[in-house]
């Protein structure tokens, strides 16, 4: 047992997730004991039980199943096209030192912006359909992967280009076998950080016209005073979001296991 209260001690595999059930059933354990003893009214915090009938409700009521296949097309959707964008940027502005002294600094400010205060401008550019709620999700994703990539750019290991260097590589078979793998490898990781935040710009963009979807339909709920769907939905929300991340796991092991092998070895 001393192991598992020692200042940043390691946990046996055999114990990781037996403590991580146990860990839920707690959490759960706490939620019922607040609810059923009268601490907190229905009205801010629903009973377990209320909450699980509320997906049968919401499944045959409410379009579930199609409402959560359309919130994570726009969640795709949106990841293609802020890599589509931020890739070839983040890559000019990192290589080329003319194009990082012209837009590295008006880049890096767009993180500051407000984003939920900017989806009028979207709304004025695209109208309130799907288009807008991806461009609107990719711009959310794209002013921190910009950032990013830059920053993955400049951690490249000068062993690698004085390597290539060495062997007479050009610039473009430096950036195809240095930095094409090396920064991909790295961004692979901060992707999976961002698909929490890309979730909350989802169920502000699905907000503006109530068409369907996991935001429209907590909005809804809080409307009608049904915080047992509201809870569901979140609920389903980081299912989806979890899941979400271990897809992006996979596909890193996949794409880069030089990164897993490395760390098995460790």
């Amino acid at each position: 047992m001393r192991p598992l209260f020692k200042l940043r001690g390691s946990i046996e595999p055999k114990y990781k997730i037996l403590l991580q059930i146990l860990g839920f059933i707690l959490l759960l354990f706490i939620w019922a004991s607040i609810t059923y003893s009268g601490l907190a009214p229905p009205g801010i915090l629903p009973k377990p039980w209320k909450v699980i009938t509320a997906l049968k409700e919401l499944h045959f009521d409410n379009a579930l199943v199609r409402n959560i296949l359309k919130s994570i097309y726009l969640n795709f959707s949106g990841y293609m096209v802020a890599l589509i964008i931020a890739l070839p940027i983040g890559f000019l502005l990192g290589l080329i030192p003319l194009f990082r002294g012209l837009f590295q600094k008006p880049f890096d400010t767009l993180r500051f912006l407000p984003l939920t205060a900017v989806i009028g401008l979207f709304v004025a550019w695209f109208g309130i359909e799907n288009p807008m709620k991806i461009y609107f999700l990719a711009f959310g994703i794209l002013v921190y992967l910009i950032p990013v990539i830059i920053q993955r750019i400049d951690e490249v290991d000068d062993v690698y280009l004085k390597t290539v260097f060495t062997l007479g590589a050009t610039s473009w078979q430096t950036i195809k076998t240095v930095y094409l793998p090396s920064v991909l490898s790295r961004i692979s990781d901060d992707v999976r950080v961002l698909v929490a935040i890309s979730w909350t710009y989802i169920i502000i963009a699905e907000l503006q016209n109530n068409t369907g979807g996991l935001g429209a339909l907590i909005f809804q709920s809080a409307r009608n005073s049904r915080i047992d769907k509201v809870f569901a939905l979140l609920i389903i929300i980081i299912i989806i979001g979890l899941l979400q991340d271990r897809w992006f796991f996979t596909l890193d092991k996949f794409f880069f296991p030089h990164k897993h092998v490395q760390t098995s070895a460790s």
